[in-house]
């Protein structure tokens, strides 16, 4: 599938970039790279324009505009929610109309390219490019953790350009399909909307989306690309690709061979093959790591808190933090203290806002 960008490469620009293509291997780049600096320039025009006239227009109350830390917080989550839904629309749709890459073999998944996954890599790359450098300046704000995911990110979205694992790179944006959810949970806290039935409903879908796309399709896929990758440390492309490649004008075209610039691919090396593994195990252990303090949140809510003894002894004692069976609600009842809450507050059930983590819990380890 053709490049689905409306604008063709800028002459100047693939010329410009064409040296440290060659010289780090990015074969593809240069047709991308007019996609990658737009998408960062757009990025960055939606922090610095739409984010501070949008939210100022529509929550004058609660846009920090005169505290730095705090509005680079806002924009930021204003920029990622854009992001976050506009590349995975994109990568759902190459998913689902990319008719080459829908029949790629192994072989065509590691070295192969079609002009639609080359658009989905460039919006990745060009989305950490505006966050590493908004992470750099404000690195007071956002600290040394985000800067280094940041540059991490970049530099394995990177190496998508040789092109390696163009199959992939729609599979694991989709990654971002909980973010959306995650960005509007902060935001419903940020406009005291907190506890809400919208944030309820808000929670459940993050939560789903959460399990379903990073643990269960995320852990799914990282297995058959690791598969993939091993093959590839031991063997190049078969013979009858590269034959077919150098066969006529026609198969050279990557908008009509999906392995056109497989035409002097070797295995590839073990240090890229463990750069992706390793990258990618560390992101899953961060997805399950994220995902049991969300599980800790939930049972938070269930178990009934502890009664410090100071406040025992003045008896100011609330039914809805103890169990009616509990020593201390018991004795507190008997003593004639606090009586009318006592009697007239029943044991609350739980309910379903009870699943729902606050933005703190959520983002503690911080999700991405």
């Amino acid at each position: 599938m053709r490049d689905p960008f409306p604008l063709p490469p800028i002459p100047a620009l693939s010329k410009a970039v064409q040296p440290w293509a060659d010289k780090f291997g990015f074969a593809v780049l240069p047709l991308h790279v007019h996609e990658v600096v737009g998408f960062a320039l757009f990025y960055t025009f939606v922090q610095v324009v739409v984010s501070p006239v949008l939210s100022k227009r529509l929550f004058p109350r609660y846009y920090p505009a005169h505290d730095r830390a705090k509005k680079a917080n806002w924009d930021s989550h204003v920029v990622s929610l854009v992001q976050s839904v506009l590349v995975n629309g994109v990568a759902l749709w190459v998913m689902a109309v990319d008719e080459e890459r829908k029949a790629m073999d192994w072989q065509q998944r590691i070295w192969g390219y079609t002009g639609a996954c080359g658009f989905v890599q460039s919006m990745a790359a060009g989305y950490f490019i505006w966050d590493l450098i908004m992470t750099a300046v404000h690195l007071d704000v956002f600290g040394l953790g985000l800067l280094a995911h940041a540059l991490s990110a970049l530099v394995v979205y990177s190496f998508g350009f040789r092109p390696f694992l163009h199959y992939y790179g729609s599979v694991f944006i989709l990654y971002e399909l909980s973010t959306p959810f995650l960005n509007i949970h902060w935001f419903f806290d940020k406009l005291n909307m907190t506890g809400t039935k919208p944030q309820l409903y808000n929670g459940i879908v993050l939560l789903f989306t959460f399990a379903s796309c990073r643990l269960v399709y995320g852990t799914i896929q990282s297995m058959f690309v690791y598969i993939d990758m091993y093959r590839a440390t031991q063997s190049s492309p078969d013979a009858g690709y590269l034959a077919a490649s150098h066969g006529n004008s026609t198969m050279t075209d990557p908008n009509h061979n999906v392995m056109a610039f497989a035409t002097d691919a070797e295995p590839i090396p073990i240090w890229l093959a463990a750069l992706y593994v390793a990258s990618n195990i560390t992101l899953n252990t961060l997805n399950w790591h994220w995902f049991f303090k969300m599980i800790a949140a939930v049972r938070k809510r269930f178990e009934p808190a502890k009664v410090p003894a100071a406040v025992k002894e003045k008896g100011d004692i609330r039914p809805t933090d103890l169990s009616e069976t509990m020593p201390a609600y018991q004795a507190a009842n008997a003593s004639g203290r606090d009586q009318k809450p006592l009697l007239e507050t029943r044991k609350r059930r739980s309910t379903l806002e009870d699943l729902t983590p606050d933005s703190e819990e959520l983002r503690d380890g911080t999700i991405q």
